[in-house]
């Protein structure tokens, strides 16, 4: 689950037991340029007190000033205007269709968290008419939806990257991936390796590499780096992790020697389909040298993938948005 998502959630459970008054809203549509996508939450409280961001911080003091004064006893979508959204500072004429919904209680957010915690994909269904809403568990994560009568919002897991080694490179990846909210687990045998891992809030396997991905990346949200130069220890993760669910899967080296390593997988079974996606040599093109350089490119890969994703979704909701909507 997205990090921002989960404080939102967090923030909402914690007023509520303290015996506030919330209010949770959401992106449900955006028409031009608009600072957060469909399906982005922030939650206030009854004096104004918020926290997450459904435009990137243009009208979320107008939100909390409009909140007191709403009916607490339904959900309800409110679409802002041009005209509000020239006042409150929307970039190029952006418009926001919001959904308000008044939480009575923390119980179904705690059942949230408990369940993505577990690496669930919980969907979050609410009919706006009713107020009424619904959790069901799901196979993947799903696009954001929105029709008008009802909303629908997966929460998933957050994202798990598993480090194939512990040498300097995963290091410095690992504190430049825990910048972008990406859990780490650093699969290392290797008791010399292992005993100097000096990055903090980060679980140390000492688990075989193909035994680390079966326990810890086999998710849509899990990133496998193999990252040893050492072909028993990567090839041992990359065999188990290609085939999987994990989002990206990469491994260090030159093309050759990724070139030879695909041909290798191939010839002990690996589908070559599965040994294609692979990324590898892994990183963006940037000229990198040192580890720092290097693993600067290998996250700036991760961003430029899961962004590409992300865009895809996005523009595919606007299109369908567009052709059922004239804001006129």
């Amino acid at each position: 689950m997205d990090n921002g998502d989960t404080e939102v959630l967090t923030q909402a459970i914690d007023w509520l037991n303290h015996g506030h008054q919330v209010e949770l809203i959401t992106v449900a549509r955006t028409w031009g340029s608009s600072p957060r996508p469909p399906g982005s939450l922030a939650a206030v409280r009854e004096d104004g007190h918020l926290v997450g961001s459904v435009s990137g911080g243009c009208i979320e003091k107008q939100l909390a000033i409009r909140i007191d004064s709403n009916d607490r006893s339904t959900s309800f979508a409110h679409e802002i205007s041009t005209d509000e959204a020239r006042k409150f500072g929307l970039p190029c004429g952006g418009q926001l269709e919001l959904v308000f919904e008044a939480l009575s209680d923390s119980k179904e957010l705690e059942h949230i968290l408990d369940l993505v915690s577990q690496r669930k994909r919980i969907a979050r269904t609410i009919t706006l008419d009713t107020a009424e809403s619904t959790l069901t568990e799901v196979d993947r994560l799903t696009d954001f939806h929105f029709d008008g009568r009802q909303l629908r919002k997966v929460f998933g897991p957050g994202w798990r990257m598993l480090l194939i080694g512990g040498g300097q490179l995963s290091r410095y990846v690992a504190r430049f991936a825990q910048a972008l909210d990406y859990e780490i687990v650093v699969c290392e045998p290797r008791e010399e390796f292992a005993s100097t891992w000096n990055v903090a809030n980060c679980t140390v396997t000492d688990l075989l590499p193909d035994e680390a991905v079966l326990k810890y990346a086999t998710d849509q949200h899990s990133v496998v780096l193999a990252l040893t130069h050492d072909p028993n220890l990567d090839d041992s993760a990359l065999i188990e992790a290609l085939p999987s669910s994990a989002f990206f899967v990469g491994a260090l080296g030159s093309q050759a020697n990724n070139d030879r390593r695909r041909k290798r997988l191939i010839g002990i079974g690996v589908e070559e389909h599965d040994a294609n996606r692979m990324h590898g040599p892994v990183g963006l093109p940037i000229g990198s040298r040192s580890a720092a350089e290097i693993a600067v490119s290998i996250v700036a890969e991760l961003v430029k993938q899961r962004n590409a994703g992300d865009s895809v979704n996005r523009s595919s909701q606007r299109t369908a948005e567009t052709a059922n909507h004239d804001p006129g």
